[in-house]
């Protein structure tokens, strides 16, 4: 393994390379060596052990190293790992360019070194110099990657050199992992799979529900309307709960097409209507303000205190029931039922990155099989002529479309309510020839310094027959 050296440019002799630190060097750690040292650590669990994101940056029960930081390198490292993972096949793509030979087999504690260092370079606004120095230090702490702390040090210092052309070089790789996108393409085609994978490059925008006046709130918080209804933020410095209304429980937090399902009831005043799996409570406060009677259900006691509190800020209020979904029998059928389930969440990667990469075909398979488990078990739950609202956060068509035909083929006691897409306008391209409805993430262009897109979505509406 060697470090390519087309077009390879000398170093300034006048300066010792930081990658010739002698391995027994040692004093005070460099600033912001803690911060990537964190990262990288995350980094492997996540890529090696496909340990979800989320949880390791918790700030009570998080990794030990990221919750030993401050908020300042707290805020660098969740940067670092967000940009490693959007970019992370073009990463390697360009590490890979300049070697002769790949790393050797077992070096994945210095792929990540590199991986960090080079995600700093390349697509964050890191001073190169900062990014080499600390990556080597990295190397030469750990015995397993000392002898390889000149290769960092040559391979880092190239892509700050040279990151014009090597930006250009890997642009069309795709940033998608191989298995997924080759779903996609299946799925919607390759022109279109392309546009998803291009679109989870940029983070997403934060977009809210209002519990009433939406221009009003569009206009006070410098937002603007979204064909859902909800409002779309402009980028804004300060916290979320700092801006006007939150505290005042006049909106909170939903993506655009989270926002959805609920909607596809219409008018709920009077029903009694129960949300299955529902923390943390967005789309339950939804169905209340739609005027349902709501039971709020989830099998985890502690998710429901949080859509308690959620729903005590917003000054609203709902039965809540701690069960398993797939286990819970009513005394009283409902009129109506959400059930949004537990899905790969791949439509969500514009604010999950990890999810491509801790989640395989074999995930896809499963959450599947419960999915379908658990639509065929909410349709029980409803009086017939009610109706059940499935949806998930999933782009791929095993976890929506293909189930619940197999659900309607063979149940005998459902039918489809077609969603019509002259209810949607400036969404219709959303609803298929079904009627049912399947975002994607490079919908909802946007214009004035709006932020496009939303999460991929898919939501069907099925009646109960008898």
């Amino acid at each position: 393994m060697v470090l390519n050296s087309n077009n390879k440019k000398p170093f300034n002799k006048d300066r010792r390379p930081s990658g010739n630190r002698r391995p027994h060097d040692s004093g005070p750690a460099k600033p912001g060596f803690a911060a990537r040292a964190a990262a990288t650590k995350i980094l492997a669990a996540v890529i090696d052990r496909r340990t979800p994101l989320d949880g390791m940056l918790d700030a009570e029960g998080g990794n030990p190293a990221y919750r030993a930081l401050g908020e300042s390198d707290r805020a660098l490292v969740r940067a670092i790992l967000n940009s490693a993972l959007r970019h992370l096949p073009r990463i390697e793509a360009a590490i890979a360019s300049l070697l002769d030979s790949p790393l050797p087999e077992g070096a994945r504690a210095l792929h990540h070194v590199l991986v960090v260092g080079a995600a700093q370079m390349l697509y964050l606004d890191v001073p190169d110099h900062s990014a080499v120095d600390i990556a080597v230090e990295q190397a030469n702490q750990d015995p397993r990657n000392r002898r390889f702390a000149k290769l960092v040090n040559a391979i880092l210092r190239r892509i700050g050199r040279e990151k014009q052309e090597i930006l250009t070089r890997v642009a069309d790789v795709p940033a998608m992992p191989a298995w997924f996108l080759a779903r996609l393409e299946a799925a919607y085609g390759a022109e279109a799979a392309s546009r998803i994978s291009d679109t989870q490059l940029e983070p997403a925008a934060i977009d809210i529900t209002v519990k009433s006046d939406t221009e009003g709130w569009a206009k006070r918080l410098n937002g603007v309307v979204l064909p859902t209804g909800g409002v779309r933020l402009a980028a804004f410095e300060g916290s979320i709960p700092s801006l006007d209304g939150f505290s005042e429980g006049e909106w909170w937090v939903q993506d655009a097409a989270a926002s959805i399902p609920a909607k596809l009831f219409g008018s709920l005043s009077g029903l009694n209507v129960v949300d299955l799996c529902a923390a943390p409570g967005g789309k339950t406060a939804q169905l209340i303000l739609a005027g349902g009677k709501v039971t709020a259900l989830d099998q985890s006691a502690n998710r429901l205190k949080r859509l308690s509190a959620n729903l005590a800020r917003l000054g609203l209020g709902a039965e809540t029931v701690v069960a398993d979904m797939a286990k819970f029998q009513p005394d009283d059928l409902f009129d109506a039922a959400l059930l949004d389930a537990p899905c790969s969440s791949t439509g969500t990667t514009r604010r999950h990155p990890d999810v491509l990469w801790t989640k395989g075909p074999e995930d896809i398979a499963k959450l599947a099989a419960l999915q379908e488990r658990l639509l065929r078990h909410a349709l029980t739950l409803v009086k017939p002529g009610g109706l059940v609202v499935f949806s998930n956060c999933s782009l791929d068509p095993e976890e929506g479309e293909d189930l619940v035909a197999r659900v309607l083929a063979d149940t005998g006691t459902a039918e489809r309510v077609p969603i019509k897409p002259e209810d949607w306008p400036g969404l219709e391209a959303a609803i298929s020839p079904l009627g049912a409805f399947r975002t994607t993430p490079d919908m909802l262009p946007l214009a004035g310094g709006f932020a496009s897109g939303l999460d991929g979505f898919f939501a069907v509406v099925l009646r109960r027959t008898r």
